[in-house]
């Protein structure tokens, strides 16, 4: 059995026991998060969202992916800029659907 939700503005395929990095949230390590956004549960899909559908999980980590460069370059116009990101994430185990 598994789930589609959305969170951050992304979609997610879950099951029991899965563990997801997902864009970060608020919470402590820990402590437990629901999703209400379920698109899809048990074979029902929504419009957007099943109502009443709720998945809960336990937030395991938060913390910061792999530094990437942005480099930005003009040919012949003496600019470029060289930047670096990390984007914060949460890593969540899920521990149950709920439909």
């Amino acid at each position: 059995m598994y789930a589609i939700i959305e969170t951050g503005g992304k979609q997610y395929k879950v099951a029991e026991n899965d563990v997801i990095h997902i864009e970060k949230i608020e919470g402590e390590e820990g402590s437990e998060v629901s999703f209400d956004k379920v698109l899809l549960v048990n074979g029902k899909v929504g419009n957007p969202y099943v109502k009443g559908a709720k998945v809960t999980g336990k937030i395991l980590k938060q913390g910061r992916g792999k530094k990437i460069i942005v480099f930005k370059y003009k040919a012949k116009k003496n600019y470029h800029k060289k930047q670096g990101h990390r984007q914060a994430y949460t890593r969540v185990q899920i521990l149950s659907l709920g439909a």
